[in-house]
């Protein structure tokens, strides 16, 4: 598949780091040499200490050479080292991030219907960005200071076991032990911030939830049930702090007695030693300051050890909720949609949603090149489901579904969605200006164009009643705009786009007699030409339609005119007897 991403978390990051292949070898260099500061620093500093009592009143030249030596060591080992460390992840961070952001929204949007229906827009968006960012901090700020520790660490065994083996030794038992119970302590860190991860996410999306649907909470007088209802995922959100957290601390105590044991034994040997001539005062600052400086660097490190495991946990938590298979794909071969004619042809489609009944069973239909087809039946009956279908938001279970005598899940998702307009009954805007959200239908159209297409929709004259005309941003969803004035924009979006089919899901219902009077007309002209696929349920819109289908429970029990099907189709006369009766008895 053409945007296909690894849901292994080390090959994710490779994928994106792979491009830098010379730059992380220059960081992960960088990075080592860094950690040689300190031994080189600590062996200087035990050379002037054993010289120092040898120099004789103002000759101090035999210093001097060590002493020029620290001053290269902070300049070349700290300051350069570190400092290129620093500037490689101010250039290169922000890059991988944005790059990471691309591909995964690149990925989502390939997604099938189900996805989005089953995962909120808000815990989608955070667990990008969540990705994103623990991803940037786990290759530019944890593996450097790893990289760091572990050059200190092989710098000090060499030294120490030169000024003594017995302070080698005493270092690298420390270490092993040191490491291996930070290490098996770090399985539960994982899992604890593996659990607090999805506790924030859960409160994230369940925030989200509420807040895009504040006008219903103010309209029933919800607010203290909300929040009441919010109670208990706040209390697991705390609970998998607290957990997480705390057992942090308790390997930070066990770290820090660690080395306390270690700087012991090392200066029992070192007095000991010292006693019987074996070291000299330098080596005695060698070994301590190297002591000091491996527990020091190798706790801090551990931290940034604790800091990597909750990131790899946070990654691991959002690939497993980013990375699903996508169900609905392009075939390899999938070729462009060639929509001449507009015909659509159901042979024998047998489709069910996930965990569900059946819905259509052997449906077979043909709708003829150019027809104005309406879609009647009560709610739940399949109407949005058939045109779905046509959609290819979802694949259906058996069967072909056919334009133009090309089967729909062998041509591209792209030219298949370019070749259909469609106008849902709640239209979703962009919280972008008008202008923008009308060109969407045609991204290349200039302004006349965009205005003409509102002006057809009959938009044009809201839009020009507002402070900023076409510059006025919408809101979220287009919230800032009635839901006539949505549903025109939405109208004005689909006769710029000026596809070969039309589908209209209810699509004037939220306008008021007069206006919808008007739009009428203009939808009869927008569906000369085209195939049109209507769902009402008043069924007045439909009584010019060249044919009428009657759903029931996934079947069609009825298709034909309007006359006829008052006839021939019980369903279809309980319908219209019940609209025209004003619903009574």
């Amino acid at each position: 598949m053409k945007n296909s991403l690894p849901r292994n978390l080390y090959s994710f990051i490779w994928y994106f780091l792979r491009p830098y292949k010379v730059i992380v070898v220059v960081f992960s260099c960088l990075a080592i040499f860094s950690g040689f500061y300190k031994t080189f620093n600590s062996i200087l500093l035990k050379n002037i200490i054993d010289i120092l009592p040898q120099a004789q009143g103002e000759d101090i030249s035999a210093v001097l050479l060590p002493v020029s030596f620290i001053v290269m060591n902070f300049i070349l080992f700290n300051n350069f080292t570190w400092k290129g460390i620093i500037y490689i992840r101010c250039k290169y961070g922000p890059v991988i991030i944005n790059h990471i952001i691309e591909k995964l929204m690149d990925y989502i949007f390939e997604k099938s219907q189900q996805f989005f229906q089953d995962n909120l827009s808000g815990t989608i968006s955070k667990q990008i960005i969540n990705l994103a960012e623990c991803i940037e901090k786990i290759t530019t700020r944890s593996v450097p200071y790893l990289l760091r520790v572990a050059s200190l660490l092989l710098t000090a065994f060499i030294s120490t076991y030169f000024v003594n083996p017995i302070f080698s030794l005493i270092l690298i038992i420390w270490f092993i032990f040191f490491a291996g119970v930070v290490i098996i302590m770090s399985k539960k860190l994982v899992y604890l911030s593996d659990k607090q991860a999805l506790a924030e996410s859960i409160v994230i999306g369940e925030l989200v939830d509420a807040v895009s649907n504040q006008s219903n909470i103010r309209i029933f007088s919800r607010k203290s049930y909300e929040k009441l209802r919010f109670v208990p995922f706040l209390n697991k959100q705390k609970k998998a702090y607290r957990d997480t957290y705390f057992y942090a601390l308790i390997m930070n105590f066990i770290q820090g007695g660690l080395i306390a044991i270690m700087m012991a034994l090392s200066s029992y040997f070192l007095v000991y030693l010292y006693s019987k001539n074996l070291v000299t005062i330098g080596d005695f600052a060698l070994i301590i300051i190297l002591s000091m400086e491996t527990g020091h660097m190798t706790w801090f490190t551990m931290s940034e050890v604790d800091e990597f495991n909750r990131l790899v946990g946070k990654c691991k938590q959002s690939l497993a909720a980013l990375m699903a298979p996508i169900e609905i794909q392009d075939k390899p071969d999938a070729k462009p949609l060639e929509c001449n004619k507009g015909q659509i042809r159901f042979d024998n489609v047998k489709f069910h949603y996930k965990g569900t009944k059946t819905l259509f069973q052997n449906k077979s239909i043909n709708i003829k090149a150019g027809q104005k087809v309406g879609l009647v039946g009560y709610s739940g009956c399949g109407k949005s489901t058939f045109v779905n279908l046509i959609l290819r938001l979802y694949d259906v279970t058996e069967g072909n579904i056919f334009i133009d005598n090309q089967n729909i899940e062998k041509v591209t998702q792209d030219s298949l969605h370019q070749n259909i307009s469609m106008i849902p009954q709640d239209p979703s805007l962009f919280n972008r200006s008008l202008m923008d959200n009308i060109r969407y239908g045609r991204i290349d159209s200039t302004d006349e164009e965009v205005i003409l297409a509102a002006k057809k929709a009959h938009a044009h004259e809201f839009i020009i009643q507002l402070p900023q005309g076409y510059d006025s941003l919408v809101g979220e969803r287009g919230i800032k705009l009635s839901g006539g004035q949505r549903q025109r924009v939405a109208i004005a979006r689909a006769i710029l786009k000026n596809a070969p089919l039309l589908i209209l899901d209810e699509a004037t219902s939220q306008l008021d007699s007069v206006t919808e009077a008007m739009i009428q007309e203009r939808f009869w002209e927008l569906m000369q030409g085209k195939t049109t696929i209507v769902i009402a349920h008043r069924l007045s819109t439909l009584l010019h339609m060249d044919r009428i289908l009657v759903f029931d429970k996934g079947r069609i029990i009825g298709d034909g005119i309007h006359k006829n099907l008052l006839k021939d189709c019980k369903l279809y006369k309980k319908l219209w007897n019940t609209q025209i009766g004003g619903f009574l008895g």
